[in-house]
């Protein structure tokens, strides 16, 4: 059954393995992914854990429907606390590896420790190994996942791994598996370095059988139909997200030359059509209708030749905007050294942007410098950057640090020109224009996020009726512009996300980017056809509320305040210079801010200071924790 997969304890200190059944009261609290990996770091990780010490819990977890005929059931989850804020580190990826760990026979693997000498996990069929990982220390992301493949004589072996950024413990290093997946934010890929766990290669031929097999694939080949007949999916198949690009470049809603300005001229070489000179095609992760990511070989340059997939939306502004370049071509060169070292392309890219606005006011100390000719535009300097950062030497170790870490090492009159929020950079989006956004990138459990809570379909102008049938409120404002209603948007979206991020499914394929994808009333039937589990829409948004307050639980026991839930100061003081009427001169107010806070706050049951109240963690059962059910 789909309920029968269990939970692997790894002591790497020890050199020991535990397996663990998952009690059913946790799935109907939490279901999978996220929402466990919430209940297993605050059941095993204790105030004050040095995220980069042998205390630290890494959880690899996959969504209930991972694996599963459910439309794009590809995606797992990785957490711990996070080297790079301090507080929940948590990050997503996609490709085959999560439903490769569901036919593995697990669902989480919970990893303590520290080993010796590098060692990698070896995963099978109900089985979890320690291996040794020295031959594999020094490879770069992809080369590890050809070598382990090599090793263990299966093509079909799915891995995750890291490359030197993690083995070199930057703040922001990544998880990567396949050509492309990254579990990208907070730095994951820096616990599992500071663990000398290089790798986790997993292989499975364990069946996952439905409930109600004749009724799941009815109804899943109804949801596939409907999901392929939008606009929105013809869309991502043909340009994936860089079509994105277009729209919010024209509007005047993207940072340029980190935080100068909102818009960037003569961009021609980013918009989503200049891809056309490099694709072979479209490529997709386990189970996806969609099929968003390019396929490309690169026909010059410093990686001619060489395989790659995507770029992302995240990476034009990374090495596009962000450092005032526009070259489709050196996004490509980027986001593939990026790639190979295992890093954070959007932490990369707006660590970078900071650096060269430093230099230009003359904040960067000469030494540090060097030699490095840090000019808007200058991909070469992008791309030895990169590199340094990775390798940590020179500027790019102090870039290492992420933007907490960076501000301390050269000085608070940095802090002004760096864009984080709570020690995390923010999107390449600039959202002066947009309230909603702009309160979703301050109140995120991880730090500025345009994956947990953003509203993205406020932009829309969509009707009031047709917001009130999506959000099921009346008298919210179609203006993006607006303050009113806009916490409840907010809290929304947050709670829908926490729900697909716990079931495994792709936020692509829910109300996130078209309010015409499945939500939470999809999401209960196919919950009952594939796993039997009776939920209503309502249960089910109540899961992701409950997710969403346990990991904020987890922060405030880190020393997470309201103070933590705020815009960097330049969205209050410096208007928006550019873009079309509705957006230029826009900035966000702060009394109104403030109020928007407060109202998010009530919403959730919380004090003034952001604090859950007794009355609302017993409603979501949350009284008790941490209780230590497994």
């Amino acid at each position: 059954m789909a309920l029968n997969r269990r939970i692997a304890y790894v002591d790497l200190s020890a050199g020991t393995v535990e397996v663990r059944d998952v009690p059913l009261e946790l799935r109907r609290k939490y279901l999978g992914g996220r929402g466990m990996d919430a209940y297993l770091l605050y059941n095993h990780i204790e105030p004050g854990t040095d995220p980069l010490g042998p205390d630290n819990a890494l959880v690899l977890s996959a969504g209930l429907l991972s694996g599963t005929p459910a439309p794009a059931g590809a995606r797992c989850q990785i957490s711990a606390k996070s080297p790079l804020t301090g507080l929940l580190g948590s990050a997503n990826m996609g490709g085959f590896f999560g439903p490769e760990l569901r036919y593995a026979g697990f669902d989480h693997i919970v990893i303590q420790g520290r080993a010796e000498k590098p060692v990698y996990l070896w995963v099978h069929n109900g089985s979890v190994e320690i291996r040794a990982a020295d031959h594999l220390w020094g490879s770069d992301a992809v080369q590890t996942q050809t070598r382990l493949r090599e090793e263990l004589g299966d093509p079909d072996v799915k891995v995750a791994c890291i490359g030197v950024a993690g083995e070199n413990r930057v703040r922001f290093a990544c998880v990567r598996t396949g050509i492309k997946n990254a579990a990208g934010r907070t730095g994951m890929g820096a616990v599992m370095g500071s663990k000398n766990l290089k790798a986790v290669a997993v292989r499975g031929t364990l069946p996952i059988r439905l409930a109600d097999p004749e009724g799941a694939l009815g109804y899943l080949e109804e949801l596939v139909d409907y999901i392929q007949s939008s606009k929105y999916a013809e869309i991502m198949g043909k340009w994936g997200t860089l079509f994105i690009f277009d729209v919010t470049n024209s509007t005047g809603l993207i940072r340029t030359r980190n935080f100068q300005s909102n818009q960037m001229p003569h961009s021609e070489d980013l918009e989503c059509e200049a891809m056309d000179r490099y694709t072979m095609g479209m490529a997709a992760c386990f189970g996806c209708t969609m099929h968003c990511r390019h396929k490309y070989v690169l026909p010059e340059g410093r990686f001619r030749g060489q395989y790659g997939e995507g770029p992302e939306y995240t990476s034009q502004g990374a090495f596009g905007t962000e450092v005032g370049a526009a070259s489709m071509l050196g996004v490509l060169e980027a986001n593939q050294l990026v790639n190979l070292h295992g890093l954070d392309t959007l932490e990369v890219g707006s660590m970078i942007g900071w650096a060269m606005e430093l230099h230009e006011k003359g904040l960067l100390p000469a030494e540090l410098v060097g030699d490095l000719d840090l000019r808007w535009g200058n991909l070469d300097a992008v791309i030895r950057l990169i590199d340094d950062i990775a390798h940590r030497r020179g500027l790019g170790d102090v870039l290492a640090e992420g933007p907490k870490g960076a501000i301390e090492r050269l000085g608070p009159e940095t802090a002004y020109y760096n864009i984080h929020v709570k020690g995390m950079s923010n999107l390449h989006s600039d959202e002066r224009p947009t309230p909603s956004l702009a309160l979703n990138i301050a109140t995120s459990t991880r730090g500025a996020d345009h994956l947990r809570s953003r509203p993205a379909i406020d932009l829309y102008h969509l009707p009031p009726k047709v917001l009130e049938r999506i959000y099921g409120k009346p008298g919210l404002s179609d203006d993006y512009r607006g303050y009113e209603g806009k916490p409840w948007m907010v809290v929304w979206q947050e709670r829908l996300y926490a729900l697909v991020n716990a079931l495994g499914v792709c936020k692509f394929q829910s109300v996130f980017l078209s309010p015409n994808m499945p939500k939470a009333e999809e999401y209960a039937r196919v919950l009952r056809l594939v796993t039997g589990l009776e939920f209503t829409p309502e249960e089910l948004m109540e899961i992701g509320e409950r997710i969403t307050t346990l990991e904020r639980l987890f922060n405030l026991r880190e020393g997470a305040t309201r103070a933590d839930d705020d815009l960097p100061e330049r969205y209050f003081t410096e208007p928006t210079p550019e873009g079309l009427p509705a957006v230029r001169g826009k900035s966000i107010d702060r009394d109104r801010f403030d109020a928007m806070l407060d109202e998010y706050y009530d919403i959730h049951g919380w004090d003034r200071e952001g604090r859950p109240t007794d009355a609302t963690l017993a409603r979501l059962g949350l009284d008790a924790e941490p209780t230590r059910l497994v």
